[in-house]
């Protein structure tokens, strides 16, 4: 009986400490803003309308894909990449540890001007 307690609660904490040492890595090229569904594929970017690509994936705080007609009328914090047309290619919802992560780039100008630590995930203003 001992022995399957104590089995059990070493799989706990093992898997326990695996959720929380994952963090997402986001590419330098993300950018950080207000996101909201209006109507698939036309969304709200900033307040400003915007459009998903056809190929778009919205990951979720939990970092499963969402569909963007589950999202419609939700206003989130994101980070996002855009493509070569300037539509939206990544989307990711921010957990609140990610979104406390600051300064965090709002434009492309400001993203060229500031240097990016990909190990640490962070951004610094020179």
């Amino acid at each position: 009986m001992y022995r399957c307690f104590i089995a059990f609660f070493a799989a706990l904490l093992i898997a326990s400490g695996v959720s929380a040492q994952s963090m997402r890595k986001f590419p330098p090229t993300a950018l950080r803003g207000t996101f909201e569904v209006v109507q698939a594929p036309d969304v709200a970017l900033n307040g400003k309308a915007a459009r998903l690509a056809a190929g778009a994936r919205i990951f979720g705080q939990d970092n499963m894909l969402k569909l963007s007609a589950s999202l419609t009328g939700q206003k989130v914090l994101v980070h996002y990449t855009v493509d070569t047309q300037g539509l939206l290619k990544d989307v990711w919802i921010l957990t609140a540890d990610e979104a406390a992560k600051k300064p965090w780039p709002a434009t492309v100008e400001e993203a060229q001007g500031w240097l990016f630590d990909p190990v640490a995930q962070v951004w610094s203003r020179p």
